[in-house]
């Protein structure tokens, strides 16, 4: 085995919420002396009706910061929550964390902030990681960083300077224990990313470490070609690409924090998505391109399939609009101006559609007459109820006919494509069709190319 190799290994909140799940967590790493730096997430759910550790934070601080509760009172179910992980685990004769309770809820009375709040969750399972492992904790407010803002609200991490903090930081430990999820900025206020920003932090700290590998550790074997509330068991991707999984996670399928991709993919780091509960499952590898890996005869063409609701398309109609100069500009500016984001324009001679989510209409219920008034549209037309699904694969680009099957498969199935729309990479079609038909729309994809043979 070679030990100069570096694996920045994160686990998820379901990976981490019991001592049991902890002892499997260990057990993991310790198998690999590759595995040298660890970013765990805050407790999950230890069954379905359980409550997550941050959920209980931001509650318990929402108590004592705007409802004056007694903090030491509102906090003794969190405190039970680690306390039993600790005896569980047979710590407690050499960690005790009664000092970090009693700072957390002084800090809570003074109005630290909800990020504050959250951010503990992930802390405090780092300090008893880190103790049950031997490895040595790294507080992430000292190396994750965030700019200043010029709101209270403002949140922008500092890439450069957290690069340079965790690259000093590392080379000095060969071992280590990073929580996810939080940094701090110039201040020292503690700042949060977004609700699963464990992997996010996982992704820097795997850049700059120039770590050969990026291990996500979750309670599913990988990423699955589709929703499994609609596909009865999908298969599991074996590999993907970096940009499969953007157009994938951007359409809703969701197991890794999308932000999380930037950071390795800018650095070639690979990414496998492993399962906690099935460690000997090699999971998903994401790479950053199909000349990353070999090819297959067992290659699917299509990766994986995703789709979300709630969507409308605004149909324009104007002849000549093709040679008119500037129509589309006229456009776009309106919806800059406006703060309107859309999704797709695909284009006829004289027609335009512009896809967008519903929800931006409702926010901007004149949208259809100022687009009339800008653009001189005598006939304009807004049909709200659409779902969009995107069939992404890398193997379309080299598969004849497979847009083909792709609308045979709906048309067996009484489907009516409203939009179509595919990109000039040849990666992915985007489908509108009606909400109704969402469901069975995925699964006469999917059966198409994964249940058929061509």
């Amino acid at each position: 085995m070679n030990t100069s190799e570096k694996y920045v290994v994160k686990f998820g909140g379901s990976s981490l919420a019991s001592a049991e799940q902890f002892k499997k967590v260990c057990d993991i790493i310790k198998s690999d002396e590759r595995r040298r730096y660890i970013v765990p997430s805050a407790p999950g759910k230890r069954c379905n009706d359980d409550t997550k550790v941050t959920d209980m934070l931001y509650a318990c601080y929402d108590a004592v910061a705007l409802h004056n509760k007694d903090a030491t009172v509102e906090f003794e179910p969190i405190k039970k929550r680690f306390d039993g992980i600790i005896a569980d685990l047979g710590l407690a004769s050499v960690l005790s964390l009664d000092n970090e309770y009693e700072q957390i809820c002084e800090n809570f009375k003074q109005k630290a902030g909800s990020d504050y709040a959250a951010s503990r969750g992930e802390y405090l399972n780092g300090i008893i990681l880190a103790k049950y492992l031997d490895f040595e904790f790294i507080d992430a407010a000292k190396v994750i960083k965030f700019k200043s803002a010029k709101s209270n609200v403002g949140r922008v991490f500092d890439a450069e300077l957290t690069n340079a903090a965790l690259a000093t930081m590392l080379s000095k430990k060969p071992y280590a224990v990073i929580p996810g999820f939080y940094g701090a900025s110039p201040s020292g206020k503690i700042k949060t990313f977004s609700r699963g920003g464990s992997d996010f932090t996982g992704s820097i700290v795997a850049r700059s470490v120039n770590a050969n590998l990026y291990e996500n550790w979750t309670d599913v074997s990988g990423f699955l070609a589709a929703d499994p509330r609609i596909v009865d068991n999908p298969e599991i991707i074996r590999v993907i690409t970096y940009r499969e999984l953007r157009e994938l996670s951007y359409m809703g399928a969701t197991v890794l924090h999308e932000d999380a991709i930037f950071p390795v993919r800018e650095a070639n780091i690979p990414i496998n998505i492993r399962n906690t509960n099935a460690p000997f499952e090699r999971g998903t590898l994401i790479v950053h391109n199909s000349l990353d890996f070999e090819e297959t005869s067992d290659t699917p063409i299509i990766t994986g399939i995703a789709g979300k609701k709630d969507f409308s398309v605004i149909s324009i109609d104007k002849d000549g609009m093709n040679n008119e100069i500037g129509f589309l500009r006229r456009i776009l500016t309106l919806f800059e101006e406006l703060d309107v984001n859309f999704e797709h324009i695909p284009t006829g001679i004289d027609t335009l559609c512009i896809v967008l989510e519903s929800s931006e209409l409702d926010k901007h219920e004149s949208l259809p007459e100022q687009i009339r008034q800008v653009a001189g549209i005598n006939h304009i037309v807004v049909e709200s109820g659409l779902a969009m699904l995107a069939v992404v694969g890398r193997g379309m680009r080299e598969k004849r006919g497979t847009a083909a099957r792709i609308f045979a498969a709906l048309a067996h199935n009484g489907i009516n494509a409203r939009i179509i729309d595919q990109g000039s990479s040849e990666l992915n079609v985007i489908i509108g069709i009606v909400e109704d038909d969402f469901n069975k729309a995925i699964r006469s994809i999917y059966d198409i190319f994964f249940n058929t043979k061509p």
